[in-house]
């Protein structure tokens, strides 16, 4: 049986379908489900679908049925400030199946995230030596980086386990995450009520407007880098899930203009005063990492995968 946390989310519910086309099915789906979630879920394969605070309880009567746990579940807004919210549902409860998992000597495999690496003054290398010198920028970035701290400070761990460092990932399944969903998801969505869309300027003179760059990756790249690591058995650590290549905001719009056929129509309006301190202008993932682990698959150039995003889920409102 795998479990999958935060299974009817976003990289939850797309992990699903993937483990689906592999021929897997014997999966507990664990996620307190909302209307919003409910289609990113229809048609799957499945055993069944628990609320996360029924999940220790079914551990507890069940536990040597269990081969593998994939942690995708959290709150993942970087605009919550309630750090009692964060400590329970992002660092307590992750401790909890560590714990458990390191007791039953089953993988575990959890999100982590590229908001631990804060202003990116010390780059962007899943290097455990500097893991502990990160200085993240909001609570929720703390929330992540304090149980990669406590995993890697225990003196047992799993057999094997992995800490995803997830940059800017885009694709199908996001519908739901209103704010926090991906830049392109709000620039489709922006261009269809408006004809256009709005990009923040740069204040910065060494940036151009929309010129500041991410490590933009699409989601179904990020399954195959999972999949890498869970079943080719790569050493356990934390690892970055990233293409390596950072792109502007101004290539990833004007992608998704390429992908209908239509000419970019970008406005670039002022950044708001309170995020100009806190913005970051660029981040890119360090891959080498995986890469060593054995990981060659090419990652496709960003208009290939914002073409399919556009034209096969955004466009038809679809799911995967």
């Amino acid at each position: 049986m795998i479990i999958i946390t935060g299974g009817a989310g976003f990289i939850g519910s797309t992990w699903l379908t993937h483990l689906n086309r592999m021929g897997i099915y014997d999966i507990l789906l664990v996620d307190n489900l909302s209307e919003r979630k409910k289609r990113n879920i229809e048609g799957k394969k499945y055993y069944k679908l628990i609320p996360r605070e029924e999940l220790f309880r079914w551990l507890k009567a069940n536990a040597k049925s269990v081969s593998a746990i994939f942690h995708f579940g959290a709150r993942t807004d970087t605009t919550e400030h309630n750090w009692d919210v964060l400590r329970r549902l992002n660092l307590e409860y992750s401790k909890q199946l560590a714990l458990f998992c390191i007791k039953e000597k089953i993988p575990f495999i959890y999100a982590s995230s590229a908001a631990t690496y804060g202003d990116g003054s010390l780059g962007y290398k899943d290097d455990e030596k500097l893991l502990f010198k990160l200085r993240p920028l909001n609570p929720y970035g703390w929330s992540k980086q304090l149980f990669d701290e406590w995993l890697l400070s225990q003196p047992e761990k799993p057999p094997r386990w992995y800490g995803l460092k997830f940059f800017n990932v885009y694709g199908p399944n996001e519908y739901h995450k209103g704010r926090m969903a991906s830049v392109l998801w709000h620039a489709w969505n922006q261009y269809k009520r408006e004809g256009k869309v709005k990009l923040f300027m740069s204040h910065r003179p060494d940036y151009a407007h929309g010129e500041q760059k991410r490590d933009f990756i699409y989601i179904m790249d990020a399954h195959r880098m999972i999949e890498h690591l869970w079943l080719h058995k790569a050493p356990s650590g934390i690892y970055n899930i990233a293409t390596g290549k950072a792109r502007s905001f101004n290539d990833l719009i004007t992608a998704m203009f390429k992908a209908i056929d239509k000419e970019p129509v970008i406005e670039y309006i002022p950044m708001p005063e309170d995020l100009r301190n806190q913005y970051q202008y660029f981040t890119e993932g360090d891959i080498s990492k995986l890469r060593k682990s054995g990981y060659l698959e090419p990652t496709p150039p960003l208009e290939v995968s914002v073409a399919d995003y556009v034209l096969n889920y955004l466009q038809k409102k679809s799911y995967y």
